[in-house]
């Protein structure tokens, strides 16, 4: 198997972080990068310390959940934080980013927005990143990833029982050994 691409690398990785989040609405992660180095990471989630959603519900006014921070602010925030300055740097979004996130990426500095979903993409963000210059791309999360390193995982595993065949291993153990693979590999 090759090297992932950078762009897989980075949006897997803001996945990842989606499955911090406490929203129980929409998950969502985000990573931001400067030159080919992750900076900062977010997930959209409460106040820290704060009630979740999760625990709780959502509180909703408006049809928004105002207990909820979005990936993107929360990863920023990070930046704000710590000082890490954000001017030029990318984000990897798993969902297109709101309105407001859209704006805060702008004023932030961020060059580029990678996303995987599109999610009720905002013409008016669409619009604003155009006239910031800001490049938005689309960047599927490819399954073939998982899906290899998994192919990987049941090629190691089916040499190795053939192995011990080939070193006269009980040929019933064997078969019991194949059946509980086959039953591991597609659980």
């Amino acid at each position: 198997m090759g090297r992932i691409p950078w762009n897989q690398y980075f949006m897997s990785q803001s996945h990842l972080l989606a499955l911090r989040s406490t929203c129980t609405r929409l998950a969502v992660g985000a990573t931001i990068v400067r030159d080919k180095r992750i900076i900062a990471g977010g997930y959209n989630g409460s106040i820290a310390g704060g009630v979740h959603c999760s625990d709780e519900g959502c509180y909703v006014i408006d049809n928004h959940c105002v207990r909820t921070i979005h990936a993107e602010m929360n990863a920023l925030l990070q930046c704000a934080k710590f000082g890490v300055p954000t001017e030029g740097a990318e984000i990897y979004v798993t969902h297109f980013p709101c309105l407001q996130c859209c704006k805060a990426l702008i004023q932030a500095g961020i060059k580029t927005v990678y996303y995987a979903v599109n999610y009720k993409n905002h013409p008016y963000a669409v619009e604003l990143f155009e006239q910031a210059g800001v490049k938005v791309e689309f960047v599927e999360l490819e399954n073939s990833l998982s899906e290899t390193n998994g192919q990987d995982k049941k090629e190691f595993i089916f040499d190795l029982l053939k192995k011990l065949e080939e070193l006269d291993a009980d040929h019933e153990e064997v078969q019991a050994l194949r059946i509980r693979a086959e039953k591991f590999l597609h659980s």
